[in-house]
């Protein structure tokens, strides 16, 4: 909008200049990240590299409001392509994503010498695990990475070493 617009000037003085910030505010949306915070958790995870996701209309307009979920969520490959299996994407009152087609295996589009290189990783006995879903671009990518899967002991040392460097940084302090 123009600056010399009287709406505008009558908005910043007084006592519309809270619509104003409200109406930034709106301006402003905030792209919505759907994270896996267990990957990382339960996973060594090497290089990630981005994937672009099939969607449908609705899966979009959901994902773009933050409707969707990755816990669970895990990537395979069929007959030379990538799949994401047991991803959620809950549709909401305006916008209809069906019960049936909420978890559906959603193809990824990925260049074929990085499927070449994903297979190769998976016969080494790793997984292909989701990390997040962007969707603060035109179009919705997924972050891939492949993984070890850590063990319950390989765990309790992480948090181990994470408690006695917190120890180190109180007594530093």
């Amino acid at each position: 909008m123009p600056r010399n617009c009287p709406s505008i000037q009558r908005l910043q003085t007084g006592a519309g200049q809270g619509i104003l910030e409200v109406m930034k505010k709106k301006q402003a949306n905030e792209p919505k990240h759907i994270v896996n915070r267990r990957a990382r958790h339960d996973y060594a995870l090497g290089d990630s590299l981005l994937a672009g996701i099939v969607l449908s209309g609705g899966e979009t307009k959901a994902l773009r409001m933050g409707h969707g979920q990755l816990r669970g969520a895990y990537v395979t490959i069929k007959d030379g392509e990538l799949w994401l299996i047991n991803a959620t994407i809950v549709g909401t009152s305006g916008v209809a994503v069906p019960e049936a087609e909420q978890t559906r295996t959603r193809k990824l589009l990925v260049k074929h010498r990085e499927i070449v290189a994903l297979q190769e990783a998976k016969q080494q006995g790793k997984s292909i695990v989701p990390l997040e879903m962007l969707t603060g671009t035109r179009y919705i990518k997924v972050r891939i990475a492949v993984g070890r899967g850590l063990k319950q002991y390989d765990k309790r040392q992480v948090l181990k070493k994470r408690d006695t460097e917190r120890r180190i940084q109180t007594v530093v302090r």
